[in-house]
């Protein structure tokens, strides 16, 4: 009943920040920089990911 709850109520959220969103061209700027930041961040981790990939595989090779 308790995970019923929840789900109810973050159907809710997701319907009310939606609806924002349409509503509101300062929350639309809001959640595109957020978005935009957040593939930004997205990236580096993959890049950081692949160097350090790439250094273990030269430091085995050895």
């Amino acid at each position: 009943m308790k995970k019923l709850l929840w789900f109810m109520a973050g159907i809710t959220l997701g319907a009310v920040a939606v609806k924002q969103l349409n509503e509101n061209p300062q929350a639309r700027l809001f959640a595109d920089e957020a978005t935009r930041r957040a593939k930004s961040f997205g990236a580096a981790v993959s890049e950081g990911f692949r160097e350090r990939e790439a250094e273990l595989d030269r430091e085995n090779a050895k």
